[in-house]
């Protein structure tokens, strides 16, 4: 897994005057959902700004259209003066004008600005799942992936709540003053009503938040069992399991479809609750304005205006219930993206790079079923390691790839005489690779998936397939190396994904090489190839390699300098594969079976 590079900051920062605190990094993970809210805003300042302003002028414009009717209807209409009516009707025009401009373009800033925050978020997530050090979120990879994108995508919906927000109530307020002078009482009432009615409005929003929470998670958990299925769907198929899975992710898929009914529902209701709201509230104003009217307190143009604000304000009104309906969503979203985010790093590297004398050495180690384990793996070296439990592999594995926890390891884990948890993983990485058994192979080409490393050459490509026993698939193939790899490899064999792998691994030709079970998916004849070519391209490195085999395979640990054999995780024999093969009846039974 590589790190990820943070993305270069959008432009120079002024530095802060003496004794100032420092700017906040745009880049840090937010600490709790009101910090990233906090960030999204200021990183799309301009953007939200000037969406802001225009969308708030949309709604003052289009505040003032019922205005500009009763003010016609009172200075041109009812005089019956002809100029006053031309000049009401250049003034309407301009204000349409306005209205459909500032909505356009003010519209469109604020929509760049949330999908700006959602690449950015979902830039973050990737590189918090692809960070080296790894993550302690507690999440499942499909798990990841949701938050990665619903979550990310849902979490930018905070600069559209708070755009929409400033607006509605810009012509709330708009209305108000245009109701006060018109008539004070009158525009009190409206002053009073409103935040009355968004206060009521508010318990609702809160099992919202819950219901799209609930949501979130559950097609979460159903995204990260479809995820396991499917990668594991050739192993279900040959247990006869298909039929139990189906069951599991049908369940889950039922979780997730109530979850999903149950927030739309509440959001449904939430709306309905608003819109009768709104329409109840609505009805009163405009009964107080028709009485007004037949008392003689307003005018014809007047009793317009109000009408007509009355009409208006079920829109800004409407839209503050829409708007925190879009805060407890995007509320539900931020805190599992700020779950991941501020997750605590899976590993603390050091920072000292490897000595030159790149051996591998273990010394008293133990570390999960492993105990006391001592190896020693020197330059030029093919030693093999036989074990008779699978976990005794996937923990040695685990320490020489770099990913066990520190705190778990005890006894000394070398690599060119530095404790690795002094090294930094790129020293650790670039002098150690751990081929494992399930290595992955991604959609495009033969070329594309070994060229791994830089100035890797077509005779390097194909002199690394060679000694992994791939040649075939090149030569007999019409299009060569751009023979096209299917997603996962699909359009591969076991046996053949199994070979291009070890092919990837000898052309990044690291100086030490770890291989875990690399022919177990091959039959014998190429397996006595494969372990040729590999002993052959590691002894041909300059300066040699060493290599490390985890494997069963009598072809591989025949051609080994010495074979470890492990047994309740600690070390049982040391020797020649022909010695034990000879001495230790449990070793050739497990080797030769």
């Amino acid at each position: 897994m590589s790190a990820v590079a943070p993305a270069p900051a959008d432009a120079e920062r002024d530095r802060p005057a003496p004794g100032a605190p420092p700017a906040p990094d745009p880049q840090a993970a937010p600490a709790s959902v009101r910090a990233l809210r906090g960030r999204t805003l200021r990183r799309n300042r301009r953007h939200v700004t000037l969406g802001v302003v225009l969308l708030s002028l949309h709604q003052v414009a289009e505040a003032l259209v019922p205005v500009a009717i009763g003010l016609t209807i009172d200075w041109a209409v009812v005089p019956g003066d002809v100029r006053a009516l031309a000049v009401c009707v250049a003034g309407m025009a301009v204000l349409f004008t306005v209205l459909a401009l500032a909505y356009r373009t003010g519209a469109r800033f604020s929509l760049r600005a949330t999908e700006n925050e959602a690449h950015l978020l979902r830039v973050e997530a990737a590189r918090r799942a692809l960070d080296p050090r790894g993550e302690r979120s507690g999440l499942r990879a499909g798990e990841v992936l949701s938050v990665a994108t619903s979550d990310a995508e849902q979490a930018a919906q905070y600069v559209r709540a708070w755009s929409a927000s400033i607006a509605v109530v810009v012509a709330i307020i708009v209305t108000t003053v245009a109701l006060l002078t018109v008539d004070v009482p009158l525009g009190i009432g409206v002053l009073v009503g409103v935040p009355l009615l968004m206060l009521l409005l508010r318990f609702p929003a809160a099992r919202i938040t819950r219901r799209s929470e609930a949501k979130q998670a559950t097609a979460a958990g159903a995204t990260a069992l479809a995820t396991d299925l499917v990668s594991g769907l050739r192993v279900l198929m040959g247990i006869g399991a298909r039929h139990n899975a189906a069951a599991r992710y049908r369940a889950a898929s039922a979780r997730a479809l109530d979850a999903s009914v149950g927030a739309a529902a509440s959001n449904g209701l939430y709306r309905g609750l608003v819109t009768a709201a709104s329409a109840l509230f609505l009805a009163c104003v405009a009964g107080v304005a028709g009485w007004m009217a037949l008392n003689g307190r307003l005018s014809v143009g007047e009793l317009v205006i109000v009408i007509g604000l009355a009409q208006f304000l079920a829109e800004p009104v409407q839209g503050l219930g829409m708007v925190g309906q879009l805060f407890a969503t995007a509320r539900a979203s931020a805190q599992r993206l700020v779950r991941l985010l501020n997750a605590p790093d899976a590993l603390t590297p050091g920072d000292r790079s490897c000595g030159d004398d790149p051996a591998v050495s273990l010394s008293g180690v133990d570390y999960r079923t492993l105990r006391g384990v001592d190896l020693e793996l020197a330059p030029g070296e093919l030693v093999g390691v036989l074990t008779t439990d699978p976990r005794d592999a996937e923990a040695l594995l685990e320490l020489l790839s770099g990913r066990a926890d520190p705190e778990r390891v005890r006894g000394t884990l070398a690599v060119g005489g530095v404790p690795v948890r002094e090294l930094g993983l790129d020293a650790l990485r670039g002098t150690v690779l751990v081929e494992e058994h399930g290595a992955a192979l991604f959609e495009g080409t033969l070329r594309s998936n070994l060229a791994v490393r830089a100035g890797a050459d077509e005779e390097r490509l194909m002199d690394a397939l060679r000694a992994a026993a791939a040649e075939d698939l090149v030569s007999g193939h019409t299009e060569g190396l751009d023979r096209p790899v299917a997603d996962r490899a699909a359009n591969l064999s076991g046996g053949q994904r199994q070979r291009v792998a070890l092919a990837r691994a000898l052309v990044a030709d690291p100086p030490v090489l770890v291989l875990h079970d690399p022919t177990t998916a091959v039959d014998a004849v190429t397996e006595e190839a494969i372990a040729r070519g590999v002993t052959a391209a590691r002894e041909g490195r300059t300066p040699a390699g060493a290599t490390l085999v985890v494997a069963n395979s009598p072809a591989l640990l025949a051609r080994a300098d010495r074979v470890v054999v492990l047994v309740e995780g600690r070390v049982h024999r040391t020797g020649t594969h022909a010695r034990l093969v000879e001495e230790d009846r449990h070793y050739g039974e497990a080797v030769l079976r």
